[in-house]
């Protein structure tokens, strides 16, 4: 398979390290929860909390659906596996792979904030800003991409790629 790279693994590392220090900054001395969204952000997860440096931090995971057999999101999403901590008071992240639509965020923002978290936040690998139907505040966009490969039905072949 050939695959073009967009963004080199030094930029990229360059810019993880980056959020992850303004994370630290921002949640020094607070209890802060990271929320991957599966299965898309695990890799990105990893490699942001690795470099996150705070002594309350907690992993938790949830997956969800808004495609189902298309490519295009409707905006009601499907919860295929809930958090198992509560985010009540909690300063909460959610680390997400790719902000398409904004239509799956929304509502999954908004399902998670009826749980009272302190803070909610948004972290997404790519923000495609161009296909945007509703606006989301993000916390950090780490690259803004004008073109990305049909990701939905190419990622289950490159996932393991570098």
């Amino acid at each position: 398979m050939n695959l073009k790279t967009l963004i080199s693994q030094e930029e990229l590392e360059k810019r993880i390290k980056e959020i992850a220090q303004q994370i630290t900054e921002e949640y020094e001395n607070k209890e802060l929860i990271i929320i991957c969204i599966l299965t898309g952000a695990v890799y990105f997860a990893t490699d942001l909390t690795k470099y996150i440096k705070n002594d309350t931090l907690k992993l938790d995971f949830m997956k969800v659906s808004s495609y189902g057999n298309s490519t295009e999101s409707t905006g009601e999403i499907k919860i295929k596996k809930d958090l198992e901590n509560s985010i009540a008071g909690k300063n909460v992240i959610i680390v997400e792979d790719i902000i398409d639509t904004g239509l799956t965020m929304a509502t999954l923002k908004k399902y998670l904030l009826e749980r009272k978290p302190e803070s909610l936040k948004i972290c997404t690998l790519l923000d495609k800003k161009e296909r945007r139907k509703v606006e989301i505040l993000q916390k950090s966009t780490i690259y803004s991409i004008l073109w990305w490969v049909n990701f939905l039905e190419f990622c289950e072949e490159t996932r393991c790629l570098t």
